[in-house]
């Protein structure tokens, strides 16, 4: 028998909230509106990004042919929507069947979670963890695995998930993930250049002079869904030479990866959630940059930069304009997502650490699965640890 803890929340409240398994994509966005509610503005979390991704990443495109639409949604007693888990259900020779995060894979996705309404977290972490363990369910709802890539440290909600799936006897493995950067901005820009270092901030102040203030260089940023099409091109085309020049393949290199964004940015630029910029340097194109926003943060996903003018520095111009625009604009702060190019703290951006959680279902091979990919992980740890303390000797 599972060693199970006594849920906190009231019997009589949880039997309030009712889940519900929603795997049609129709009937998905039905509750389109109510689910970008509770995604608080996260761009990769709305219901725009997360269709976008299904239709060119899903089953229905071919990448998985046994990939089902599995989202629990929770719904209170007036049948408003409370919380859904975004996931997708395949089976796997090794894994049997795996829930995972819509979204992810080459479009790396940051901040996944659990959408969740803040009052509500408690609750629906145990009727969600009630409906997951409920061995009565049928084949249709069977998983043996739960992966969790790209999960925000201070993810409240998903953490509670996490958690009551441990209650139930369920065997957790968290890791740490890639960290993401993010930038909050003061009210003024003389208060942002007062936190860079004395050699920055001379770099800084030297082309705003030259370049921005001369008038030689000039930020644009797309106004409207005509200009959306040609300004895209212009991010492909600079964001592929410069991975050309370093002899590395762009992200836009992939059909399916060009394809998904030119279809997500029509849509979320309607909502006023995505923003594409360019620079140009004496009249010519120099670097672009393609953003998303939300909740006053501006996130910084995908750039493009001319190799034949680097010693222009395109790159820091047009970071240096975008930051004088969000400040001007009142806007909280700027995130640049997973990575630890150095640029980041730089520019004196905070590392925000992610985790990644495998989750076993209570059943012995679900276990045994587990433990052996633990296994493996902790030996290849072992073996790459000591390599890397003799070269940095």
């Amino acid at each position: 028998m599972l060693n199970r803890e006594k849920p906190d929340a009231p019997r009589s409240f949880r039997m309030s909230l009712q889940v519900s398994l929603l795997t049609d994509c129709a009937e998905l966005l039905a509750h389109s509106a109510a689910w970008d509610q509770l995604a608080g503005q996260i761009p990769f979390r709305t219901s725009s990004w997360i269709s976008a991704w299904w239709r060119h990443y899903g089953a229905s495109a071919g990448r998985q042919q046994n990939a089902q639409l599995f989202v629990p949604a929770v719904f209170d007693e007036s049948g408003r929507l409370v919380a859904l888990a975004p996931w997708s259900r395949r089976f796997s020779l090794t894994e049997g069947w795996v829930l995972e995060w819509l979204g992810g894979g080459e479009t790396c996705s940051d901040y996944l979670g659990l959408v969740s309404a803040d009052a509500s977290v408690d609750e629906v972490a145990e009727v969600l963890a009630d409906r997951l363990c409920d061995c009565r369910r049928g084949p249709d709802e069977r998983w043996d695995l739960i992966r969790l890539d790209a999960v925000d440290e201070q993810d409240k909600p998903t953490a509670k998930l996490v958690e009551a799936l441990k209650s139930r006897g369920c065997p957790v493995h968290r890791r740490d993930g890639p960290r993401c950067w993010r930038l909050d901005l003061p009210r003024r820009w003389d208060e942002y250049l007062e936190r860079l270092s004395k050699s920055h901030r001379k770099q800084v102040r030297r082309l705003e002079r030259r370049m921005l203030e001369s008038g030689r260089a000039r930020l644009h940023t797309v106004q409207n869904s005509d200009e959306l099409p040609r300004v895209f091109a212009m991010l492909i085309d600079l964001h592929e030479r410069r991975r050309a020049f370093l002899g590395q393949k762009g992200r836009f290199s992939s059909p399916r990866f060009t394809a998904f964004h030119r279809d997500v940015s029509a849509r979320l630029a309607e909502r006023g959630q995505c923003a594409l910029h360019w620079l140009e340097i004496d009249g010519q194109p120099a670097a672009a940059e393609y953003d998303f926003r939300g909740d006053g943060l501006n996130f910084a996903y995908q750039s493009g930069v001319d190799p034949e003018r680097l010693e222009l520095e395109p790159g820091n111009l047009i970071t240096v304009a975008l930051l004088k625009q969000a400040i001007d604009r009142g806007d909280r702060g700027v995130d640049f997502l997973r990575g630890d190019e150095p640029y980041k703290s730089h520019f004196r951006a905070e590392p925000r650490p992610t985790v990644r959680f495998r989750i076993a279902a209570p059943r012995w091979k679900a276990r045994c699965c587990l433990f052996g990919w633990t296994a493996a992980l902790n030996i290849k740890n072992w073996l790459v640890q000591p390599w890397d303390q003799t070269m940095s000797q």
